[in-house]
């Protein structure tokens, strides 16, 4: 009797222990495979997440008072008025979206969060869509979704900062599934919503070129999708994607100098010699390769390994699909080789990856729905880890928010309300000019207000009496914005005065040092 009393209470201890671990694996099972109403449990979740981070966002913002961070003052700037380009090297497509979306609720965060979401929103929920739409499982598809959540810079760096680099990561996803539309339907809708597809990615940001030819060059080396390219409806995708892009494409002509403002920061040519360069390029490569997907790989490679007690089926070649995929990733790695070597560019940032490696979570997905049992456990794995990651990122987003960072980031603590109160103390302020777009958090104080810096284009049009420059302890050079006051015709008042700008959720009560000065039209001779 004792020993069947001892076997009970092990049991029952063994059973208390994993009792966790069963509800764990029971939510990833009904993020795979169960339903919420119309939506797939993991496109609901996914939805819920994104609408969460809008209302909170929005709501702490409000409340505490604060700003928003560099990319979107940015774009606080430019989304006064619609262009056909807006400078700083980048297309216009986020700053529309922004535009149309001010105008039904109104400029401020909650514009601004709106569009970020959406974006992302979209981004994963098209994967979801394409993988399915390939004729992969539910499981395989919600793996791929939560696949993309591994990646760093989306799951946290797309939530504090970055504008365009959404909106890749949005049509780069809409793009496979409008190129899979096309080979199910080879209808003119399809036809032409992949051309909109097209011009939209291209409108996104231009390193996307670099998808959007190694996805088109993978649909050309296979013959199920090759047929669907070179039917003679494919011309209606190239007409639409061409008069999309028109406008933008003859700006960028006309304004080179504002498309390549941020040149610079490609490194070109900076190694002593050519094979120097070379080497340069392809070690920061290299890097910039492992910073953006090595914890994906990684996380993927861990659940395999775990899985691997399950059984397995045949693991030899796939169908199209899975061909299309990991050949659209191996052009796009050469084709980023290529642009490297022909460039001489040597500095990079892990996010320009996106349009290289966007794939690979959809791609190993697919390729884990033909190993049976052990790949279903790893694509359990690999929803349960993503999920996981987005939740806990969540309390740490809105902290980021808030407060921002040191440095740069701390332009989102500054009480803009009691700047704009002491701009305006001497009169009224029509424009508000500055070495740096911090100074663009002012609309959400005044959204009439016109807010410049030195990279606006058209600066001189722009500029709507009475106007004052406002400069802090940027990391920019003021002579920059002096001189383009200068070419505008403007001249500074002789008198500066500086103020103290509060700085809000601080420690102890901070202020940071602003001088301002009012400028005055050169009358003509």
């Amino acid at each position: 009797m004792r020993v069947a009393g001892y076997i009970a209470t092990v049991t029952n201890a063994s059973d208390e222990k994993t009792t966790p671990l069963r509800h764990l694996e029971k939510w990833t099972d009904w993020l795979c495979d169960e339903w919420v109403g119309p939506f797939s449990a993991a496109v609901a979740f996914v939805l819920a997440y994104c609408l969460v981070q809008i209302v909170v966002m929005t709501f702490s913002s409000h409340v505490a008072g604060t700003g928003v961070g560099v990319d979107d003052s940015e774009q606080l700037m430019a989304m006064r008025f619609l262009a056909a380009g807006y400078g700083s090297s980048q297309p216009p497509l986020y700053t529309w979206l922004g535009i149309l979306t001010a105008s039904l609720v109104g400029t401020g965060i909650f514009a601004l969060k709106i569009v970020k979401y959406t974006l992302m929103a979209g981004a994963l929920i098209a994967c979801f869509a394409a993988v399915r739409r390939l004729g992969y499982s539910n499981r395989a598809a919600t793996a791929a979704m939560f696949g993309l959540l591994l990646f760093p810079q989306i799951v946290w760096e797309m939530q504090h900062a970055l504008t365009h680099s959404v909106a890749v990561f949005c049509f780069s996803s809409l793009l496979l599934l409008a190129l899979v539309e096309v080979q199910k339907r080879r209808s003119t809708v399809a036809y032409a919503l992949l051309g909109l597809v097209t011009a939209a990615a291209m409108l996104s940001k231009y390193n996307i070129v670099i998808f959007i030819a190694s996805l088109f060059i993978a649909a050309l080396s296979l013959r199920e999708t090759r047929e669907a390219i070179f039917d003679r409806r494919f011309l209606i995708s190239v007409i639409v994607a061409i008069l999309a892009c028109l406008p933008t494409f003859y700006w960028s002509l006309t304004h080179l100098g504002d498309l390549l403002a941020h040149s610079a920061g490609l490194g070109v040519a900076e190694g002593a010699s050519a094979a120097r360069t070379a080497s340069r390029g392809i070690l920061g490569l290299g890097n910039a390769i492992l910073n953006f997907a090595g914890l994906p790989v990684a996380v993927f490679a861990v659940a395999f390994f775990l899985a691997r007690k399950k059984p397995t089926l045949s693991s030899g070649l796939g169908p199209w699909p899975e061909k299309l995929l990991w050949r659209a990733i191996g052009f796009a790695v050469v084709i980023t080789l290529a642009v490297v070597l022909a460039g001489g560019i040597t500095q990079f940032r892990d996010r320009w990856m996106l349009p290289v490696f966007v794939l690979l979570p959809a791609a190993l997905a697919i390729r884990l729905d033909t190993m049976g049992e052990r790949g279903r456990k790893t694509q359990a794995t690999i929803v349960f880890v993503g999920a996981v990651i987005a939740i806990l990122v969540l309390p740490v987003s809105w902290y980021m928010h808030l407060r921002g960072g040191d440095n740069r980031g701390s332009i989102v603590r500054m009480d803009y309300a009691s700047l704009h109160r002491q701009l305006a103390a001497d009169g009224p302020v029509g424009t508000v000019v500055s070495s740096w777009f911090w100074i663009g958090n002012l609309r959400l104080v005044d959204p009439d207000l016109v807010v410049l810096d030195d990279e606006i284009p058209d600066f001189a049009s722009s500029i709507r009496e009475p106007a004052v420059l406002v400069l802090a302890d940027d990391e920019e050079p003021a002579s920059v914005i002096f001189d383009r006051i200068a070419t505008a015709g403007y001249v500074m008042d002789t008198v500066h005065r500086s103020i103290a700008v509060p700085e809000l959720l601080a420690n102890k009560p901070t202020t940071r040092q602003v001088t301002i000065t009012r400028l005055h039209k050169i009358a003509a001779q």
